[in-house]
Protein backbone atom coordinates (compact mmCIF):
# COMPACT_ATOMS: atom_id res chain seq x y z
CA UNK A 1 0.00 0.00 0.00
CA UNK A 2 1.24 3.49 -0.85
CA UNK A 3 2.17 5.81 1.98
CA UNK A 4 0.16 9.06 1.70
CA UNK A 5 3.10 11.00 3.19
CA UNK A 6 5.30 9.77 0.33
CA UNK A 7 3.09 11.51 -2.28
CA UNK A 8 2.84 14.59 -0.09
CA UNK A 9 6.62 14.90 0.25
CA UNK A 10 7.17 14.31 -3.47
CA UNK A 11 4.57 16.96 -4.28
CA UNK A 12 6.20 19.50 -1.95
CA UNK A 13 9.66 18.77 -3.40
CA UNK A 14 8.31 19.27 -6.92
CA UNK A 15 6.60 22.50 -5.87
CA UNK A 16 9.82 23.76 -4.30
CA UNK A 17 11.67 22.99 -7.53
CA UNK A 18 9.23 25.19 -9.49
CA UNK A 19 9.54 27.92 -6.87
CA UNK A 20 13.31 28.11 -7.24
CA UNK A 21 12.99 27.92 -11.03
CA UNK A 22 10.62 30.91 -10.98
CA UNK A 23 12.94 32.94 -8.75
CA UNK A 24 15.86 32.09 -11.03
CA UNK A 25 13.91 33.10 -14.14
CA UNK A 26 12.91 36.41 -12.54
CA UNK A 27 16.50 37.21 -11.56
CA UNK A 28 17.84 36.12 -14.95
CA UNK A 29 15.32 37.76 -17.28
CA UNK A 30 13.61 40.70 -15.58
CA UNK A 31 15.62 43.92 -15.45
CA UNK A 32 13.43 45.46 -12.75
CA UNK A 33 14.03 42.46 -10.47
CA UNK A 34 17.76 42.56 -11.23
CA UNK A 35 17.87 46.26 -10.34
CA UNK A 36 15.90 45.85 -7.14
CA UNK A 37 17.99 42.86 -6.06
CA UNK A 38 21.14 44.91 -6.73
CA UNK A 39 19.81 47.79 -4.61
CA UNK A 40 19.00 45.23 -1.91
CA UNK A 41 22.61 44.02 -1.97
CA UNK A 42 23.83 47.62 -1.64
CA UNK A 43 21.69 48.05 1.47
CA UNK A 44 22.97 44.76 2.88
CA UNK A 45 26.50 46.14 2.52
CA UNK A 46 25.38 49.43 4.13
CA UNK A 47 23.77 47.47 6.96
CA UNK A 48 27.08 45.78 7.73
CA UNK A 49 28.97 49.07 7.35
CA UNK A 50 26.70 50.96 9.76
CA UNK A 51 26.24 47.92 12.03
CA UNK A 52 22.47 48.24 12.08
CA UNK A 53 20.57 46.44 14.85
CA UNK A 54 18.90 43.05 14.60
CA UNK A 55 15.48 44.70 14.39
CA UNK A 56 16.65 47.08 11.67
CA UNK A 57 17.92 44.05 9.72
CA UNK A 58 14.54 42.39 10.11
CA UNK A 59 12.67 45.42 8.80
CA UNK A 60 15.14 45.96 5.95
CA UNK A 61 14.88 42.34 4.83
CA UNK A 62 11.09 42.44 5.14
CA UNK A 63 11.02 45.65 3.08
CA UNK A 64 13.10 44.28 0.25
CA UNK A 65 11.10 41.07 0.36
CA UNK A 66 7.97 43.20 -0.06
CA UNK A 67 9.43 44.99 -3.07
CA UNK A 68 10.65 41.81 -4.77
CA UNK A 69 7.31 40.10 -4.10
CA UNK A 70 5.27 43.02 -5.44
CA UNK A 71 7.48 43.30 -8.54
CA UNK A 72 7.27 39.55 -9.12
CA UNK A 73 3.46 39.63 -8.94
CA UNK A 74 3.39 42.69 -11.20
CA UNK A 75 5.57 40.86 -13.72
CA UNK A 76 3.31 37.79 -13.59
CA UNK A 77 0.19 39.91 -14.20
CA UNK A 78 1.86 41.70 -17.12
CA UNK A 79 3.06 38.43 -18.70
CA UNK A 80 -0.40 36.90 -18.33
CA UNK A 81 -2.05 39.98 -19.86
CA UNK A 82 0.40 39.90 -22.78
CA UNK A 83 -0.35 36.21 -23.30
CA UNK A 84 -4.13 36.66 -23.19
CA UNK A 85 -4.16 39.75 -25.40
CA UNK A 86 -0.82 40.40 -27.18
CA UNK A 87 -2.08 43.50 -29.01
CA UNK A 88 -2.84 46.76 -27.25
CA UNK A 89 -6.21 46.77 -25.57
CA UNK A 90 -7.55 49.55 -23.36
CA UNK A 91 -8.81 47.21 -20.60
CA UNK A 92 -5.62 45.11 -20.60
CA UNK A 93 -3.63 48.34 -20.35
CA UNK A 94 -5.76 49.35 -17.37
CA UNK A 95 -5.08 46.03 -15.59
CA UNK A 96 -1.35 46.31 -16.30
CA UNK A 97 -1.26 49.90 -15.03
CA UNK A 98 -2.97 48.91 -11.80
CA UNK A 99 -0.55 46.01 -11.27
CA UNK A 100 2.35 48.34 -11.96
CA UNK A 101 0.88 51.06 -9.77
CA UNK A 102 0.80 48.68 -6.81
CA UNK A 103 4.59 48.86 -6.84
CA UNK A 104 4.54 52.50 -5.77
CA UNK A 105 2.95 51.52 -2.44
CA UNK A 106 5.74 49.02 -1.77
CA UNK A 107 8.46 51.42 -2.89
CA UNK A 108 7.20 54.37 -0.83
CA UNK A 109 6.82 52.15 2.24
CA UNK A 110 10.35 50.81 1.89
CA UNK A 111 11.83 54.25 1.24
CA UNK A 112 10.24 55.49 4.47
CA UNK A 113 11.50 52.39 6.25
CA UNK A 114 15.05 52.91 4.96
CA UNK A 115 14.95 56.58 5.95
CA UNK A 116 13.92 55.60 9.48
CA UNK A 117 16.70 53.01 9.66
CA UNK A 118 19.57 54.98 8.11
CA UNK A 119 18.84 58.60 9.10
CA UNK A 120 20.36 58.19 12.59
CA UNK A 121 23.55 56.78 11.05
CA UNK A 122 24.10 59.68 8.64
Amino acid sequence: MKDINDNFLKGRAKSLKYTFKGAYLLLKTEHSIMTQAFVGVIFIVLGFYFKITKFEWMFQILGFGLILTAESLNTAVEKLCDFVHPDYHKKIGFVKDIASGAMIFAVISVLILLAIIYFPYL
